[in-house]
């Protein structure tokens, strides 16, 4: 058995690593080719001062010149001393450039197209291995033939060979056009990743997700995940489209709330002649109870509008979350989801 410590680098990219039980992180970064700062191995310099965003690790003897009791109590850890008793999350205060790290090229088949939304596709590859990633993160992907990427958040869990991913059919889009008239299964496609700083953190207090259109696809990963890493915290997600149409992934949700005791989803539709029993925007139909009062995490993905028009729901409440993570992406051509 190992533990797998996520190495988080400013830039955005991620390196899973796995750690041995009673083993130190630095000991296994090095073992891992992961050239993260360090120095005296000792606890006394503080080179290698991280923070554990997650998971639980035993710290033994360091200095306190490089490591305070209030930056211990907050979270942050000399990876030189730490060792990890469960999967952590430890975020590296440099890039990973300087670190000699580079994104890994992943490649996987095309295994599974699911045209039947006008509006939206959704697709899986087959890898060649389990892809270790933090739910909600992202990969940049490549069609066949092009030089270009785009970027798309996971819509399954980690640590699985069959990948998914639900994309917006955007007209004229790089990928959009490949997997409306080119694609078929089999077809080799490559990736690099995993990136970004928006996925679940080990959930301490309620759970409100918010996603616009295809800014589902994060949220279904990290629900996935937490089928396999249940929590009692309460989870609550609002999913607001356009149109009836941009409404997939319905079955997923329903199967998704059957096996969450503890979470409950809601759709919205823009279109007022669309017939829906809940018309307008996510923010229409939440109140301050689902603020907690502030107790509460709260994650938005979705475009730029909808980011802003929870920031300021938020803000007219009167309320501000313990935590407060989003995603923008804009679905032009250039889409990056």
């Amino acid at each position: 058995m190992s533990y797998n410590i996520a190495l988080q680098f400013e830039d955005g990219v991620t390196r899973v690593i796995p750690c041995n039980p009673g083993e130190l992180v630095a000991d296994a970064a090095y073992r891992a080719k992961v050239n993260i700062p360090l120095d005296c191995r000792d606890g006394a310099c503080g080179t290698c001062k991280c923070h554990c965003e997650s998971g639980q690790f035993e710290m033994s003897d360091f200095v306190e010149d490089a490591l305070s009791d209030s930056e211990a109590s907050q979270g942050f850890v000399l990876t030189c001393k730490m060792r990890p008793t469960s999967d952590c999350v430890v975020k590296v205060p440099t890039t990973s450039a300087s670190c000699k790290i580079e994104a890994i090229e992943h490649s996987g088949v095309l295994s599974r197209i699911d045209r039947d939304s006008p509006t939206t596709v959704s697709f899986s590859l087959a890898a060649e291995r389990p892809l270790a990633f933090l739910p909600g993160q992202y990969v940049n992907l490549r069609a066949p033939g092009r030089a270009e990427t785009r970027a798309y958040s996971f819509s399954s869990a980690p640590n699985r060979t069959e990948l998914s991913f639900l994309i917006r059919d955007v007209p004229g889009g790089l990928m959009s056009g490949y997997m409306r008239g080119e694609a078929a299964v089999g077809d080799a496609m490559t990736f690099v990743g995993p990136y970004g700083s928006f996925y679940l953190r080990n959930p301490e207090r309620p759970l409100l997700m918010l996603a616009g259109g295809t800014g589902l696809a994060p949220f279904l990963s990290m629900l996935r995940w937490l089928t396999e890493n249940p929590t009692s915290q309460p989870i609550a997600l609002a999913y607001g489209v356009n149109a009836n149409a941009d409404l997939v992934e319905l079955d997923t949700l329903d199967a998704l709330r059957s096996a969450l005791p503890n979470f409950r989803y809601f759709t919205v539709v823009v279109d007022r002649e669309s017939g829906h029993d809940k018309l307008g925007y996510v923010t229409d139909h939440l109140s301050a109870a689902d603020i907690n009062g502030g107790d509460v995490d709260v994650y938005v993905c979705g475009p730029p509008p909808m980011v802003e028009g929870v920031r300021k729901w938020m803000s007219q409440l009167g309320v501000t979350p313990t935590n407060f993570y989003f995603e923008k992406f804009s679905p032009t051509h250039e889409a990056a989801k």
